[in-house]
């Protein structure tokens, strides 16, 4: 079992800065519901206190994170070294998703490199921190970010985008509604 700590300490905030990619992991209250697991890339993460992370959450083919944030708050945020010492870094919390246009979105946003495809924000008040070894994770070459997402987005326009969002993100697999579903 790996070290549990209150809040992020300093070398906790420096290993989260140099990585590459990070994991998101949510799950609705409901047993018969999908437990979802993200990948996340790009530089979308930003530590606002020891206790308190966000990042910009992109336009996908689906949304769960946002929909299981919106039910029960629930969120794990998981690092790997993949290169350097081994370590996982695991911050459980309670999140919420702050949409564009909105006062937090307003204040949070200028904190971030504007990235295309950005549909909201999830914040996580961060309850528990907990740093394992890692000595299974392998190690991996970072080559660069894809720029598909951006891409992609640019071809969509904000219409297409709308209209993507309003079929593909108002609802996570299970059915329920997400908060960005119900801003369109």
């Amino acid at each position: 079992m790996g070290k549990q700590f209150e809040s992020m300490l300093p070398e906790h905030e420096e290993f989260i800065r140099r990585q590459h990619v990070f994991f998101v992991a949510s799950a609705p209250l409901s047993g018969r519901g999908h437990v979802n697991l993200s990948p996340k890339g790009h530089d979308s993460l930003r530590i606002l206190n020891e206790n308190r992370v966000a990042y910009l959450d992109m336009t996908g083919s689906g949304n769960e994170t946002s929909a299981h944030v919106r039910e029960n708050g629930r969120v794990t945020i998981m690092f790997c070294a993949f290169e350097g010492a081994p370590r996982i870094l695991r911050l459980y919390g309670k999140g919420t998703v702050v949409l564009p246009g909105t006062e937090e979105w307003e204040a949070l946003y200028p904190l971030f490199t504007p990235l295309l495809g950005a549909r909201q924000m999830i914040v996580v008040d961060v309850r528990m921190v907990q740093a394992s070894c890692g000595y299974a994770v392998p190690f991996m070459d970072f080559a660069g970010e894809r720029d598909t997402l951006e891409r992609w987005t640019r071809q969509k326009g904000e219409e297409g985008l709308r209209e993507y969002r309003k079929e593909k993100n108002s609802f996570s697999l299970d059915g329920l509604p997400t908060p960005l579903g119900e801003a369109l």
